[in-house]
C-alpha cells in the first residue's frame, strides 16, 4: 500500500470515529450546531459554516443564479434523514436545500478552512445560522 492510500485510510477512520462526537449538540452527523471559537453555529456534514440570507421566505430560497456562485445552497439528497427542527425543500433547479426551522441554509464560497466565519453580515442580509 502506498502513502496516500494509508493516509487516505487512517484520515477516513479518524472523520468516523469522531462525526458522532463533532455532532453532539443539535443535529447529526449530516448538520448540526455546535460551539467553536466561543460560539455556538451551525455547520454542515464537512464542518463548515452555514449561514441564513434574511430575504428568504420559508423553507423558500431567493438566492438563485449568480448568487449561488457566492452562496451555494446547502444541499443533501432527499432521502437525508434529518434532525429535529431542520428539513429539506424543493429548489427552483429541482436540488434539496436544508432548512432549519424553515430557513434556507447556504455555505459562503469565502470561507476555506472549518472555524472560518467570513459570510456573518455580508451586506447586512447574510447571517451565521446560531441555534434557536
Amino acid at each position: 500500500m502506498n502513502f496516500n492510500k494509508i493516509s487516505t485510510i487512517i484520515l477516513a477512520i479518524i472523520l468516523l470515529s469522531t462525526g458522532s462526537a463533532i455532532a453532539g449538540s443539535d443535529g447529526n452527523a449530516l448538520v448540526h450546531s455546535r460551539e467553536f471559537g466561543g460560539q455556538i453555529y451551525m455547520m454542515d456534514q464537512t464542518h463548515m459554516s452555514l449561514y441564513y440570507y434574511a430575504k428568504d421566505g420559508n423553507e423558500v430560497s431567493n438566492c438563485n443564479g449568480d448568487c449561488t456562485i457566492k452562496w451555494p445552497p446547502a444541499l443533501l439528497d432527499a432521502d437525508a434523514e434529518m434532525p429535529v427542527s431542520y428539513s429539506l425543500f424543493e429548489r427552483k433547479d429541482g436540488t434539496m436545500q436544508i432548512a432549519y426551522k424553515g430557513k434556507p441554509l447556504y455555505r459562503y464560497s469565502k470561507d476555506k478552512n472549518v472555524g472560518d466565519i467570513n459570510g456573518d453580515g455580508v451586506g447586512n442580509v447574510w447571517f451565521l445560522m446560531r441555534p434557536e
